[in-house]
């Protein structure tokens, strides 16, 4: 077989189409998550927190000159990055929470209950019958 019809084959397999749909919704839903979390969630802990910005801390290892900019450690940045991460990853688990909550409802519907066979059938009749035989 050639190079271009084995991939040809690779590609069109089941479960690799399957992670490219994955992939692209996952990068899709990736783009809602940090605008919800950037836009929505954020201005309110910003205010919470009197505006503080995190991205404009840092230790300045060595100043700027005239010819070199200065050496910084952005540490800022990263406490930023790490609560991002964290509100992200807390959405993603109310999330998932909720689906599973929602999945296991739907499982745990009451199926409707099986049709009566013939002989139970005929023992409702006999009962019904003794029952008004009793009554008269």
């Amino acid at each position: 077989m050639s190079f271009l019809s084995d991939f040809k084959k690779f590609a069109m397999r089941g479960n690799v189409v399957d992670m490219a749909v994955g992939i692209i919704i996952g990068a899709a839903f990736g783009k809602i998550v940090s605008s919800l979390v950037a836009d929505v969630i954020m201005p309110p802990i910003g205010l919470l927190l009197n505006g503080t910005d995190f991205s404009s801390l840092v230790i300045t290892l060595k100043a700027a000159t005239a010819t070199t900019p200065a050496v910084t450690i952005n540490y800022g940045i990263f406490i930023q990055t790490v609560i991002d991460f964290l509100i992200i990853a807390f959405a993603i688990f109310a999330l998932v929470r909720v689906m599973s909550k929602f999945q296991k409802k739907q499982t745990e519907a009451p199926a409707a209950p099986p049709a009566p066979t013939k002989e139970e059938e005929l023992l409702g009749e006999i009962r019904d019958l003794l029952k008004e035989q009793a009554k008269k």
